[in-house]
């Protein structure tokens, strides 16, 4: 075992969960090699974690809301969790309340033991196969997770996905932030660089509209107040912001800011979306890093990554990745304090 990995606990299965020390650029975080999870993250000169997460892994496998996981094959949502591709359709696993598929199903990659491929002081890089059929999805699909420090408060992540045959594929890191250690995180700013955000109906599915967020709750494109959440229509937000048409160059896309310890979060991406959920459901039962507790909105999420149910919606991004692709997802969470 490298000298920074240290044993986190034990699967049921008999696998052993290693933890991995990283450090670099003013960062230091600790990552699983279950669910290719971040379990800390800290930032120097600010003693509170930036991320929820928990002390042991019996929490994880029992109450945790995909804290730091690496969803996938396909993260988000799947209407009926039915698609088509070539003329074929699929069935995948109804995990969500039997009527949707959720973040690649209740097996998926966010849900097993990833393997060591390499890493040093500041870096490592985690792989994994999803094997042909599982929860339904066609194709072998490797799939490798790289966390690296870097710069200045710089975490990177980048996530590569290949399939022998045709499927849909998306993979996402789904921290929760909070930046200033205090129960909620309604002393944030957030501001999100969409002009568009999709409507979802009662089941969390996108009704395929593309709507401007103009005149609506969804304008983050100013500075906002995460406190909007408790006023007027109370949204809770668990939504797709539309960022771009398509996969892109890396770019700034949003960035939040606690107005009380002043360290703020700038979000950096090649993806199409992001989905910003604030975790209004969240009521977890068990203490979390340094024995917080966290109930509803104690974290946000930005899930960079294309639009929800996207293979089924014309006008979405290209959601399928066919053999002899590379499917290249890179963000970078950039963190300062000021």
């Amino acid at each position: 075992m490298n000298a920074s990995n240290e044993p986190f606990g034990t699967l049921p299965t008999g696998e052993p969960v290693d933890r991995i020390a990283l450090a670099g650029g003013g960062l230091t975080a600790h990552v699983l090699t279950y669910g290719a999870i971040i379990q800390d993250l800290r930032l120097d000169g600010h003693d509170a974690p930036l991320v929820l997460g928990f002390e042991d892994l019996g929490s994880y496998l029992v109450h945790s809301p995909y804290f730091g996981a690496t969803p996938g094959r396909n993260a988000n949502r799947v209407g009926n969790g039915r698609f088509a591709i070539d003329g074929m359709t699929r069935q995948l696993e109804l995990n969500e309340n039997g009527i949707t598929h959720l973040h690649g199903g209740s097996d998926g990659i966010a849900k097993r033991n990833w393997r060591i491929v390499a890493q040093s002081e500041s870096h490592v890089v985690l792989a994994i196969r999803d094997p042909d059929g599982r929860a339904g999805y066609p194709g072998n699909c490797d799939i490798t997770c790289t966390y690296r420090l870097t710069g200045a408060g710089i975490l990177s992540v980048v996530y590569e996905s290949v399939t022998d045959a045709a499927t849909i594929a998306n993979v996402c890191q789904h921290s929760y932030f909070n930046l200033d250690g205090e129960p909620d995180a309604f002393a944030h700013e957030i501001r999100i660089a969409a002009d568009h955000y999709l409507p979802t109906d009662q089941r969390q599915i996108p009704t395929g509209e593309i709507r401007p967020v103009d005149g609506t709750v969804f304008d983050l494109r100013a500075p906002t107040s995460m406190r909007i959440q408790t006023e007027g229509e109370k949204i809770g937000y668990d939504h797709n912001f539309c960022l771009t048409p398509e996969r892109r160059q890396k770019a700034p896309v949003a960035m939040v800011r606690s107005v009380l310890s002043g360290v703020s979060l700038e979000v950096r991406t090649t993806e199409p979306g992001v989905q910003l959920y604030t975790g209004f459901k969240m009521d977890v039962p068990v203490p979390g890093l340094d024995g917080r507790r966290y109930g509803p909105f104690a974290g946000f999420c930005l899930e960079t990554q294309i639009w929800p149910d996207a293979v089924n919606h014309g006008g979405f991004p290209e959601a399928v990745l066919r053999p002899g692709e590379v499917l290249r997802q890179e963000t970078d969470y950039v963190f300062s304090r000021g």
